[in-house]
């Protein structure tokens, strides 16, 4: 499930090069004429959209972690129905696996900017991220039982973070094969990841705490914005 949309509408196609130049030079580095002539209007049409590069920024790292948690719900309950968690994992895969090869400048506005958002904006992507984190952690805990859920979390924490360093491969051509080379590396990096589970005996860290502060910490910058 892609996070863009068939047809972009204007506000979206505002947003999209919103994303593309705060990734480029930073959210201060750009100006709200620049945005506007990105898509062919002139700056103070801008705000006939949007109050502000502010607003832009907020509607860019909420609307992103809402969409991935969304489209994650999603899949659990298409794939879920045939009672598979295997099918499940592999579907949340390549959903976040779309996400990492097509939003690449989200996740590098999220590891820049996210601070410069205000607070309750910041607490509601928070939020999201850490929904989606433990929608991952359920369906890694039922395809394996017997790893404790600190573990089942540090792998999707690590997951995460391996298919959201796609800003750094750099472009198709140079450095990085083409799309579908991509994610099919991709692909099979995560799956492996999470057989690696399958191998372990259960005892390494089960003496940890899996209670709410063992989360909320490193979820803050889970990807999903990601990380989501």
């Amino acid at each position: 499930m892609s996070t863009r949309t068939a047809a972009p509408t204007r506000r979206e196609q505002i947003l999209s090069e919103a994303a593309r130049l705060f990734a480029e030079r930073g959210f201060h580095g750009v100006g709200v004429d620049e945005i506007g002539a990105a898509v062919g209007i002139s700056g103070p049409g801008l705000y006939r959209h949007f109050a502000g590069k502010d607003a832009m920024l907020a509607e860019l790292l909420v609307g992103i972690s809402g969409r991935l948690l969304d489209g994650g719900k999603l899949r659990v309950r298409g794939a879920g129905t045939a009672g598979d968690p295997a099918a499940v994992l592999a579907s949340l895969i390549d959903g976040h696996i779309d996400f990492a090869l097509d939003d690449r400048p989200l996740i590098t506005l999220h590891d820049r900017e996210l601070d410069r958002l205000r607070e309750s904006d910041r607490k509601l992507v928070r939020q999201l991220q850490r929904q989606y984190v433990e929608l991952w952690v359920g369906v890694v805990r039922e395809l394996y039982p017997d790893v404790p859920e600190s573990q089942a979390r540090g792998a999707v924490h690590a997951v995460f973070g391996l298919l959201n360093s796609t800003p750094h491969l750099g472009s198709y051509g140079s450095g990085l094969p083409g799309r579908a080379a991509t994610e099919s590396l991709l692909r099979r990096l995560a799956h492996g990841a999470f057989a690696s589970l399958g191998e372990t005996d259960g005892t390494d860290g089960a003496g940890e705490t899996d209670g709410a502060g063992g989360a909320g910490e490193t979820d803050e910058r889970a990807d999903g914005a990601a990380h989501a």
